[in-house]
């Protein structure tokens, strides 16, 4: 087991709210890993990582599979301009590489956000850590472990 999902693993058995972990073919697309899991693809928890122009952090931003952040409501709730956070600046700040980027078990304190579109389901997925495991769980568990605030920042499109 790798290094990333033992942390994973640990961080949701400390948390103590139900989860299940599963291994699943490489998934690069949110619809790549609704249909491994036979799930709706807006189960699927991204975990979007941006990064403060101005403070060089790594903030995470988890939404529904389905949906886009928007970066400028994105940039309000951070209080900065937020940017492309390239896979050095990931893998320093949350331990994760990038496909594997969980909501939880990162080894810094990152500011996170949560997309309230999660909540329209039982049981989401996201990524435990690896770009071939996945943890599945009650979303406001996920949100609550994750630490993540509650937030609308999803692209509306017209």
């Amino acid at each position: 087991m790798s290094k990333s999902l033992k942390r994973v693993r640990a961080a949701l058995e400390a948390a103590g709210a139900p989860f299940e972990i599963r291994e699943t073919a490489l998934s690069r697309t949110a619809v790549d890993a609704a249909a491994a899991l036979g799930c709706a693809v807006d189960q699927i928890a991204k975990s979007i990582i941006l990064r403060g122009e101005t403070s060089g952090e790594a903030l995470l931003f988890v939404t529904a599979g389905g949906q886009q952040v928007d970066l400028a409501t994105a940039s309000e709730l951070a209080g900065e301009p937020l940017g492309k956070a390239d896979a050095a600046l990931i893998r320093a700040q949350t331990g994760f590489a990038i496909g594997g980027v969980s909501p939880v078990g990162h080894i810094t304190q990152a500011r996170k956000w949560f997309d309230r579109t999660l909540l329209d389901f039982d049981k989401i997925w996201a990524a435990a850590g690896t770009p071939h495991h996945v943890f599945g769980m009650e979303p406001n568990h996920m949100a609550e472990i994750s630490g993540a605030q509650l937030f609308d920042f999803i692209q509306k499109f017209k």
